[in-house]
């Protein structure tokens, strides 16, 4: 009778520890797939970041007088203008901005 019982305890200890091994296993291979995913979203904001510079450092080479603050000025209009039911006011900004402004009313 008590080498049944040893035996399945000696049996419950085994699947035990396989099923404390596969958990490990998974856990591991959860953190390595987010590690992955991360350096997807890395490699593609890179990507973006690329793309966004070439085309502003080309539109401002190619259009004289422009800056590359300029070019994402139009950015920012062009996506605001985009929006549906946009209310957005531009004001001047710099220095003597508010003074214009002012001397406008």
């Amino acid at each position: 009778m008590e080498d049944k019982t040893t035996a399945r305890l000696r049996v419950a200890a085994n699947e035990k520890a396989e099923a404390e091994k596969i958990i490990q296993i998974k856990r591991a291979e959860g953190e390595a797939e987010a590690k992955y995913l991360s350096g997807l979203g890395i490699a593609r904001r890179q990507a973006i970041v690329d793309g966004l510079r070439d085309s502003v450092l080309g539109f401002s080479g190619n259009v004289t007088g422009t800056s590359a603050k300029d070019v994402m000025d139009f950015g920012t209009m062009k996506e605001i203008g985009v929006a549906s039911k946009s209310s957005a006011v531009f004001l001047p900004y710099g220095p003597g901005a508010v003074a214009d402004i002012a001397s406008q009313t």
